[in-house]
């Protein structure tokens, strides 16, 4: 089964059209879904929206923060309370593309154990685009990684593997190197990115890259500190 999992934060005016082209995309799935959409103590009408959706479609079930805890932790909720062995993360605001996750099932399919989103053509604003091409290098180089484009969260991934990740505030920014410290095989495709049609970014480019940075230097310390092991036997 697949989990598609959508961290919510003021997004009242995009979450029935996303529902509406996961709902289009979903005889590709080639397997029973549902949708679980993380309110994170939203201050517009989200919540509201999201109840009537839960209501009317069997799909659809939700979490609703008490207060407002970030992407990180409405992901981590998302991955919990999830109950598919598959699990697909998107944003909210639209602009990635439910019509790509076929695609990504596939590379899935064909072995791998996360599946990621390459978006190739940015629509963001041109701040956006240059403070995101320097984060990618200098967390890719910080982390000896070649991930083309960790930032987009259109991401497909074993369950069981997402729910062991270690859990921190701005963990959502790297998770596929997260998930190859558990010996992950993970795979790219590029994929469809479109402009945000309602709504406004959530996220500053300069306050986020601050954060960013900070995070890296925990994530490297994990790189250079994790280990894997495995039982050659045990008694009963």
């Amino acid at each position: 089964m697949l989990s598609i999992v959508l961290p919510v934060f003021n997004e009242e005016d995009n979450l029935e059209p996303l529902l509406a082209e996961i709902r289009q995309a979903a005889p590709g799935f080639g397997r029973p879904w549902e949708v679980v959409m993380v309110d994170d103590a939203s201050t517009d009408g989200s919540l509201g929206v999201i109840q009537r959706l839960a209501s009317a479609q069997p799909e659809v079930r939700y979490l609703a923060f008490a207060e407002n805890r970030g992407q990180s932790a409405a992901f981590c909720a998302g991955f919990d309370a999830a109950v598919g062995e598959i699990i697909v993360t998107l944003d909210a605001d639209g602009q990635n593309d439910p019509a790509d996750i076929p695609k990504l099932l596939q590379l899935f399919d064909a072995g791998a154990d996360m599946a990621i989103g390459w978006r190739l053509k940015r629509r963001d604003s041109f701040m956006k685009r240059i403070a995101s091409r320097i984060g990618n290098g200098v967390r890719n180089r910080l982390t000896r990684e070649t991930v083309r484009d960790t930032g987009c969260s259109l991401k497909i991934m074993r369950a069981e593997m997402a729910r062991r990740l270690p859990r921190f505030k701005g963990m959502h920014r790297f998770l596929p190197t997260l998930m190859k410290m558990q010996g992950a095989r993970v795979e790219e495709a590029p994929v469809n990115h479109r402009p945000r049609l309602k709504g406004v970014s959530k996220y500053g480019t300069w306050d986020r890259a601050v954060a960013g940075l900070y995070d890296l230097f925990g994530v490297r310390w994990l790189q250079k500190r994790s280990f894997l092991y495995s039982i050659r036997e045990k008694s009963d």
